[in-house]
């Protein structure tokens, strides 16, 4: 039996597409590894070795692209031919489809947004909008794809957002994004103002949501609750300490002087039964040093918060004077102010 012998691989094209999770781009297979266009053609025709995912960006395999492929085929598109495209420094992801590499959710993904230095200028290909900036953003390389650091890829989300969109996604993304530990709210407050982005009303209030202590939509919800009424204001998300130092818990509203606390718990996090019963240790901690907790969920707030803000009232009203002084302490927490000048 005659057998043909296989061509070996192109050591100077293996070592780009596996530094690029499979993919090569034009320049890269012509110019680098000497791959004849005839050549690209042949392998990248229906049934073919290769695909073609974006003009002049290849992946050099068969079964179908990896959200990951689809995000730096992006970045291969965006970037300058000759240019390292895993540098940073001419294409980098940015928007939704950076944020949603790092498990942020309700970001989305596509189109795939992609900042290019100006004045440079690229037309949008199928599912890839590049975008010309001025003010070249720190980058990351997430996932083996170079993206805009999450601060500026959240500020760039809430640009390309429609004003009119629903103002829960800005607060859910914005929260996620600090509440992951990615900047501070200053820092992102910072962003945005940069990006005069703090003129809309939505981002501008999640904003300020952030900066007084709010991490998630839930909070958010009960922040609004709370400031249509004449209750004393809470701080949001304080870390309570025991008199030896031991951290305790950290209660999404918690008010110091009265020693009560407001727990917003959310079914989507507590629906398994290890986390059921941590939600119920944090209270029996809380309880065990003389703070007196609330327990409501989203839905709560949302459908019944008259019940909710009397349960409160009445817990507030019954600790002034209070018999027994909580233990606890709050530490590390303080209400930050808006920053003047929007």
């Amino acid at each position: 039996m005659i057998t043909t012998p296989q061509p070996k691989p192109n050591s100077s094209l293996v070592k780009p597409a596996r530094r690029q999770l499979g993919l090569a781009t034009r320049h890269q297979l012509t110019a680098n590894a000497g791959i004849p266009a005839g050549t690209i053609t042949s392998r990248t025709r229906p049934g073919g070795p290769w695909q073609r995912l974006l003009p002049r960006v290849y992946l050099l395999q068969t079964g179908p692209p990896d959200p990951r492929q689809r995000a730096l085929a992006a970045v291969l598109y965006a970037a300058e031919p000759t240019a390292d495209p895993l540098s940073g420094e001419t294409a980098v992801l940015t928007g939704g489809a950076a944020l949603a590499l790092l498990g942020i959710r309700d970001t989305p993904h596509t189109p795939a947004e992609v900042l290019i230095r100006a004045p440079r200028r690229l037309a949008p290909a199928p599912g890839v909008r590049p975008r010309t900036t001025n003010r070249w953003p720190r980058t990351m390389t997430v996932s083996g794809v170079p993206a805009a650091h999450p601060v500026r890829a959240a500020a760039d989300l809430a640009a390309r957002t429609e004003p009119g969109a629903l103002p829960d996604r800005i607060r859910s993304v914005l929260a996620q994004v600090v509440q992951a530990g990615w900047c501070h709210p200053h820092d992102l407050h910072a962003e945005l103002r940069t990006s005069r982005l703090l003129t809309r009303p939505a981002v501008r209030a999640a904003a300020a949501e952030l900066l007084a202590g709010v991490r998630s939509v839930a909070e958010a919800r009960a922040r609004d609750t709370l400031e249509a009424t004449d209750l004393p204001t809470p701080l949001w998300n304080a870390r309570l300490y025991t008199p030896d130092g031991a951290f305790l818990a950290s209660p999404d509203a918690y008010w110091p002087d009265e020693g009560v606390a407001l727990e917003v718990d959310s079914a989507e996090y507590h629906y398994t039964r290890d986390a059921w019963q941590a939600t119920l240790r944090r209270r029996l901690r809380l309880e065990s040093h003389g703070i007196l907790v609330v327990s409501a969920t989203p839905s709560m707030l949302r459908d019944t918060p008259a019940e909710v803000l009397a349960a409160l009232r009445t817990l507030l009203t019954l600790t002034t004077p209070r018999p027994t002084p909580p233990t606890a302490q709050a530490r590390g927490h303080q209400q930050l102010p808006l920053p003047l000048g929007y």
